[in-house]
């Protein structure tokens, strides 16, 4: 099992907390190291975000808890209503991630009423804030996660999944039941590009570095909308390979050799972002290649010598040349996003994997 950077920092930010509670000499210091479980948070904005909530829905918590206590006790009953009227008071103010922990300031306070209520409940609040403090910290400072790297690697891998399916079902080589699942299974890594493409979005940048993770945004962006079109392919190619495999053996192979193309380009261009291959170099696939409106008017010739009775093929036929030429497209974007990057940050590399990530 691997440790993630999150499991490390949840580790460390309790530490914390519990190290300076006991060093202010403050009481039940467990209450620090559970507020800074609640608090820690996968990027550096979120971090922001979470504090400002946790900060907001304590002091609901707390305020509310010392009502409470003041006007009607510490009845089971009374702590049980003045959590229901927490929840809904954070909610109202769109603060659902600060409901765990504004629940555990409010019972923490009212649990043990006393002549020195108000104290007692102001040494609660702050060792639950002093834990969310802790984990913001650790969040600022430890273990800043590499989620650039990640996004890429998990682009990468889907990419060289979806163009290895391709291949396959081009050729009538794939097990139709094998590829349902791993489309299925694709799907869901799409899930998780687009949220780590989310946390690489949050993450903490410099001025200076501004434009060119912008720039950066932009292309991966275009990369996830590429793997997006090849999927949508690939699915289409899964979903009519009868109709295909019915096509004349001339319009197969222009198929075939079209899609070969594609996705040799679409690897050319993710190995061209990280300096794999030399930026001047040019994809070429010669005469092979056809660009979209040779590709769509061969369509419209078979279309018109079609008879009657191929209607339904034609009608699927139509559905995956659009797929193949939309994705043509994107990937051509994707080049040009890519060219245009290095050619104004020469001097950045975009990415540098190392061989055991790669």
């Amino acid at each position: 099992m691997k440790l993630g950077a999150r499991i490390l920092k949840t580790g460390i930010a309790i530490i914390l907390s519990l190290l300076f509670a006991q060093l202010i000499g403050l009481p039940s210091p467990v209450f620090a190291g559970i507020a800074a479980i609640f608090a820690v948070q996968p990027t550096i904005y979120r971090s922001y975000l979470s504090i400002l909530e946790q900060i907001q829905g304590n002091t609901i918590g707390a305020l509310l808890a010392v009502v409470f206590v003041l006007l009607f006790g510490n009845h089971v009953f009374i702590i049980g209503l003045a959590a229901v009227i927490v929840i809904i008071i954070t909610l109202k103010l769109k603060l659902e991630n600060a409901i765990g922990l504004s629940l555990v300031t409010l019972v923490a306070i009212m649990e043990t009423p006393g002549d020195t209520f108000i104290e007692f409940a102001l040494i609660r609040f702050l060792t639950i804030m002093l834990g969310v403090l802790s984990a913001f910290l650790v969040n600022l400072i430890f273990l800043p996660p590499k989620y650039e790297t990640k996004l890429y690697l998990q682009i990468s891998h889907s990419t060289t999944e979806l163009t290895k399916w391709i291949r396959l079902n081009i050729r009538g080589a794939s097990e139709h039941k094998l590829l349902k699942n791993d489309i299925e299974k694709l799907k869901e890594s799409m899930l998780k590009i687009e949220q780590l493409y989310k946390m690489y979005k949050e993450e903490r940048n410099l001025k200076k570095h501004h434009l060119l993770k912008t720039r950066k945004l932009v292309i991966y962006r275009q990369m996830i909308n590429t793997l997006k079109r090849a999927l949508d392919t690939l699915k289409r190619l899964h979903r009519f390979e009868n109709e295909i495999a019915g096509l004349p053996d001339d319009l197969q192979n222009i198929i075939q050799q079209q899609l070969d193309c594609l996705i040799h380009h679409h690897e050319h261009v993710m190995l061209k972002f990280i300096s794999k291959v030399r930026p001047n170099v040019i994809f070429d696939e010669g005469d092979i290649r056809l660009n979209r409106k040779e590709l769509f008017n061969i369509f419209l010739t078979y279309q018109l010598q079609a008879t009657k009775e191929d209607e339904d093929t034609n009608y699927h036929l139509m559905q995956v040349i659009s797929a193949i030429v939309d994705y043509d497209e994107y990937i051509e974007h994707l080049d040009v996003l890519i060219t245009s990057y290095q050619s104004y940050h020469k001097d950045d590399k975009a990415l540098t994997l190392t061989e055991d990530e790669m």
